[in-house]
């Protein structure tokens, strides 16, 4: 089940994006940073323990991204990751956004949801709040893709 995340959620959204940080898939999140961004998250819930998550980041009327998608390996294969996709895509759709985009290693899987891939340099707004600040910023090896809403 895909649900917003609440504040009893922080500790377990925190374990699973920062196992997937400490590889360098994902950019490390400290419980304070997840509390206070804790309503751009959607958390797949099964069996009563978060199996997934995913967060959403509303730069402006133009653009918001695809952040902070993981699954725990054991879950997947089982479409939790396109649940939450889906969601936060639809979350974008109640805002006036009419792009969403994402950084990945896995671009197959955003182009099966219709994403195209572009140069990440197109989106200088993620390029400065983040980039500059990620151990990669000197070899990149991320795919930029888009999605026109």
């Amino acid at each position: 089940m895909v649900r917003k995340a609440k504040p009893t959620d922080v500790p377990a959204i925190a374990r699973l994006v920062n196992v997937y940080a400490a590889k360098g898939d994902l950019l490390p999140l400290t419980p304070q940073e997840l509390s206070d961004r804790i309503d751009e998250f959607q958390v797949f819930e099964q069996e009563g323990q978060i199996a997934g998550v995913c967060s959403v980041f509303v730069y402006g009327p133009d653009l918001a991204e695809i952040r902070s998608l993981a699954v725990w390996p054991e879950c997947e294969g089982k479409g939790i990751g396109r649940a939450l996709t889906e969601a936060c895509i639809a979350a974008t759709k109640a805002r006036p956004v009419r792009r969403v985009f994402a950084l990945t290693y896995k671009p197959g899987f955003f182009e099966r949801l219709g994403f195209r891939v572009v140069d990440r340099l197109t989106l200088p707004e993620k390029v400065w709040k983040d980039c500059r600040r990620c151990s990669k910023w000197d070899y990149c090896d991320e795919t930029a893709v888009v999605l026109e809403l």
